[in-house]
């Protein structure tokens, strides 16, 4: 395979095709999608600028799939705030944040499905366990409001919603002081 420095050079040609330079193949963006899913790593580069283009084609990806399945992944909720950061002086936080967001989540997600495996082996029981997804919904709403309290700290001029009262605000701050510490002592001890 053809590869940049250890991955797949994807090349995007002016009528939209996506050429896997590995493969020798056309591929389309449900092809990238499995790729992303298996662990591949690529990049994709335009044809002729040589310029490399792989953030939108991921993003076009995500937008594909948000739109296709009507199983969302992003909230309308997380969009707005996402949104809102574009420009702002947060901007150069966020992306850093996500990315130890979801590296924790895979990370927990692969310790969970460890204990289910332990637990239940491969018994029709541990495969069809209605708990392992409730546990990563709650995980998922914890992350998404660890990062909506993270924001509105780094973010003091931000009103609060109309219904949170100071009290409550201040507990979910300790709460998030709380949780951030655990996650520096989690990660001292990497």
């Amino acid at each position: 395979m053809a590869k940049n420095e250890g991955q797949i050079v994807i090349k995007k040609y002016a009528n939209r095709r996506l050429y896997n330079t590995g493969t020798s193949t056309y591929v389309t963006l449900d092809d990238l999608a499995e790729m992303v899913k298996k662990g591949e790593e690529f990049t994709v580069q335009d044809a002729k600028s040589g310029e490399d283009i792989t953030h939108s084609v991921l993003t076009q990806i995500i937008f594909e799939q948000e739109s296709k399945t009507g199983n969302t992944l992003l909230p309308i909720s997380f969009l707005r705030q996402l949104i809102g950061y574009y420009g702002d002086q947060m901007q150069m936080v966020v992306p850093s944040f996500l990315e130890h967001s979801m590296r924790a989540f895979t990370e927990q997600q692969t310790q969970m499905r460890e204990q289910i495996n332990r637990a239940f082996g491969e018994t029709p029981l541990g495969k069809n366990l209605q708990l392992p997804m409730q546990m990563v919904e709650e995980q998922v709403r914890r992350n998404t409001e660890m990062f909506q309290q993270a924001m509105q700290m780094f973010s003091p001029f931000m009103k609060p919603p109309a219904k949170e009262s100071r009290k409550a605000e201040a507990k979910d701050i300790d709460e998030l002081k709380e949780q951030l510490r655990a996650m520096q002592s989690k990660l001292d001890s990497l």
